[in-house]
């Protein structure tokens, strides 16, 4: 049979009367549908009496239906609406393996099992290893934080924040039988990640439980003692605080001004912290009495501030006028403290009541406030201001869903948050990739990955992470890292730091290797793009080699990317650039005299435009302009010896230009894919057209039945080789695909 929490309405049968706790909840908060409410209760209360039948339980012996009644009470506090009570009520008997996530949808909506889905990624967090980061993934602090930013990153709805936030307040009130590493465990959690992250959100009166009850577990000395001492001066301080209030009511009503006084409790927590910080003697601490003055209007809290000053001297350097200068985060409120009866320190806050709803429920940002987790990554802070402002606007409007919707349309997240095996968390680059991630672990791991799982499944090296994914590195000790790891297109590396150790990994090789592995490089390009290998020598030399060696080297050592192997050989090759040597356009190609020619170069306003004889620059390549003394301008190429020198020398000289567009100045490319036939294969490779933006002219297909093959065949109007070799080389990368070269037209 299920406890009934005491103060929880009882039906005759002794079990918990679930219509009376909706109606209750009726009368505290807005439900459009409370039979939904009531269906969500009768159908945890069934799922887990059916459970118990069987024999299957909670590890904890925990009720599921108290818990998610206990998730529910906190949650109407917090003034969650109706699909947030309903997550809430289900959200542990979907954990704990009693009800499927699939039949919560059907019933109860796609919006209520979304949130459910939301708070069980989430519960990854307990799982992890707060306390023994090992130096290469940064240490215990920096660990914390990265959870506490994945916890943010999760987090769609923020109704799913406050469902997880209840849910570990629950957690840790019932854990007082439990054994001791299980209390520890659950307090620190509690302490580093959920207590902070209350904080963040401005919800006070969930974080001051949760310091306290994981202090209580942490600590159980230091909290023992601070409770004794307030324990026994519990009586004669309320007595102390009651004759306070009624001083101040007296003096208040006799100068009109009309307010709600009441005794603060001072958390246990908040004074050892305070005696920590201050090193002083619990007898010092000026607020374990203390009243606050909540009033009506702005300028009744000055009136109230003046009646306390004129009652009581007030100690020095122990008043804040946070109205006057509210807290970065937006706080406002007066403290002071003062000499109050009997010669005894008392605390006196004074804000108004809208004040007040702000720094308990969440809607004040209680950044930095007392709190020691200042971070300075804005996408954080920035999501984190975007929960509070979904929580106040709820306020306003009741609608958080549809808010959050709106919201999240116009938020960019700067980081993502990824877990290793262990449970670490590791904060990378949006787009880092599965590839990255074994860099970032260690090099030695990245140099001898062979594959990688992702929640326990395999995927490409080059697989986009997301925050909260599970990422495991498949090692081997004869890998080694590709030369294709460095091919931009082909995106296996998005981060600078993994792509700097591939490099040095291939310069650190024997020249015979990268000689040997850049002749391939080089040669199988030229091959897919249908160019001559007769020009390898004028190509070295329009890459600036010494001899084709040297560019095989430079390509195995990954200096030399197939990008700009590409731009040197339309260079050679191309009539607009003055380019004969090599021969890769079709015989109909329009040349372009010096005047169009010149019309591709913008910046250079109304002067006439001249390409320097020593770099001889090409469309596509990074260029500056030098001004002459014939008022004209010579373009340049930005790695030119002679440009470099003006740069340094005469820079007043030099003006930024650009390549414009040449009319006509497109080439038709004619490309060959050869696949594995499969449903949905041309409609990929459409996509990769469509994504680049190119004119297909024309486009055939066709299958070969016997061998399961087909082959698309497409003319593309791009402005460059290089263009072109980006989308073959996304294209490589649709699965089935066996080969996509370039053929002469």
């Amino acid at each position: 049979m299920v406890k009934v929490r005491a103060d929880r309405p009882v039906a005759e049968d002794g079990k918990v009367d679930l219509r009376a706790w909706v109606d209750e909840r009726r009368r505290r908060m807005h439900l459009p549908h409370p039979e939904r409410l009531l269906a969500a209760c009768e159908l945890a209360e069934a799922v887990e009496l059916a459970a118990n039948a069987e024999g299957r339980r909670w590890a904890s012996g925990a009720s599921s239906l108290e818990m998610g009644l206990e998730m529910a009470d906190i949650l109407t506090d917090l003034r969650v609406d109706e699909d947030g009570l309903i997550a809430a009520v289900l959200y542990r008997a979907v954990r704990e393996g009693k009800l499927e996530l699939e039949r919560v949808e059907s019933e109860f909506g796609p919006v209520v099992a979304g949130l459910i889905e939301g708070v069980l990624r989430m519960a990854a967090v307990s799982a992890l290893q707060l306390t023994s980061a090992p130096r290469l993934l940064g240490n215990v602090e920096e660990q914390i934080e990265n959870v506490r930013k994945m916890l943010i990153a999760l987090v769609d709805d923020v109704r799913v924040a406050l469902l997880k936030l209840a849910e570990r307040t629950c957690v840790i009130r019932t854990i007082k039988s439990a054994r001791p590493e299980r209390q520890e465990r659950v307090a620190q959690e509690v302490a580093d990640v959920y207590a902070p992250l209350a904080h963040r959100l401005g919800i006070g009166q969930l974080r001051w439980e949760l310091e306290d009850l994981s202090f209580r577990y942490l600590k159980p000395d230091a909290y023992h003692r601070i409770a004794a001492l307030l324990k026994e001066r519990r009586e004669a301080r309320q007595v102390y605080i009651d004759n306070v209030i009624a001083i101040l009511e007296r003096e208040l009503k006799a100068a009109g001004i009309e307010a709600k006084i009441e005794g603060r409790p001072k958390h246990i927590f908040s004074i050892w912290r305070k005696m920590q910080q201050k090193g002083v003697d619990f007898t010092q601490i000026y607020d374990v009495r203390a009243v606050r003055i909540l009033v009506q209007q702005l300028r009744d809290c000055y009136g109230a501030l003046g009646i306390v000053h004129a009652l009581w001297r007030h100690v020095p350097h122990e008043f804040d006028d946070y109205i006057a200068t509210p807290k970065e985060n937006g706080y406002r409120s007066i403290h002071t403290a003062v000499i109050g009866p009997e010669g005894k320190h008392l605390e006196v806050q004074i804000r108004t009541h809208e004040m007040h709803e702000e720094s308990e429920l969440g809607v004040c940002a209680h950044w930095v406030y007392k709190g020691t987790d200042a971070t300075a990554d804005h996408s954080y802070e920035e999501k984190v201001a975007w929960l509070r402002q979904v929580l106040e606007w709820q306020e306003e409007i009741g609608d958080l869903g549809q808010l959050g919707e709106s919201l999240r349309r116009d938020f960019d997240q700067e980081r993502i948050y990824v877990l290793t095996p262990e449970g670490h968390v590791l904060d990378m680059a949006p787009g880092a990739t599965a590839l990255d991630f074994a860099y970032r672990i260690h090099t030695e791991i990245g140099h001898r990955c062979r594959a990688a799982r992702v929640e326990g499944r395999i995927v490409p090296l080059n697989y986009t992470l997301r925050t909260g994914e599970k990422v495991e590195i498949v090692t081997d000790d004869d890998a080694e890292p590709s030369p294709s790891w460095l091919n931009p297109n082909l995106g296996f590396l998005k981060t600078s730091r993994a792509r700097a150790k591939v490099q040095a990994y291939f310069r650190a090789r024997d020249r015979e290797r990268n000689r040997a592995d850049g002749r391939a490089i080089v040669m199988r390009e030229l091959d897919r793009m249908a160019i001559s290998q007769d020009g390898l020598q004028q190509l070295a030399e329009t890459l600036r080699f010494a001899n084709v060696d040297e560019m095989f080297c430079a390509a195995g050592s990954g200096d030399l990317r197939p990008s700009r192997l590409l731009r040197a050989a339309q260079h050679l090759a191309d009539p607009v650039t003055g380019g004969s040597q090599l021969s890769l356009l079709p015989s109909h190609y329009a040349l372009a005299d010096d005047s169009e020619r010149s019309g591709t170069v913008s910046g250079a306003g109304h002067r006439t435009v001249e390409f320097g004889a020593c770099c001889r620059p090409s469309p596509g390549d990074a260029i500056v302009g030098e001004v002459v003394d014939r008022g004209g301008v010579v373009v340049h190429r930005r790695d030119c010896a002679h440009a470099q020198r003006l740069v340094r020398e005469q820079s007043s000289s030099i003006i930024v230009v650009g390549w414009g567009q040449l009319p006509g100045h497109r080439i038709p490319f004619a490309v060959t894919i050869s696949a594995y036939n499969r449903a949905g294969l041309l409609h990929d490779v459409s996509a990769v057209f469509a994504d680049e933006r190119v004119d297909v002219s024309s486009s055939t297909a066709s299958t070969d039945r016997e061998t399961s093959t087909a082959v698309i065949e497409a003319t593309l109007e791009l402005d460059s080789l290089e263009a072109l070799g980006r989308i073959m080389d996304r294209i490589s990368q649709i699965p089935n695909v066996i080969d996509v070269r370039r053929r002469l037209i």
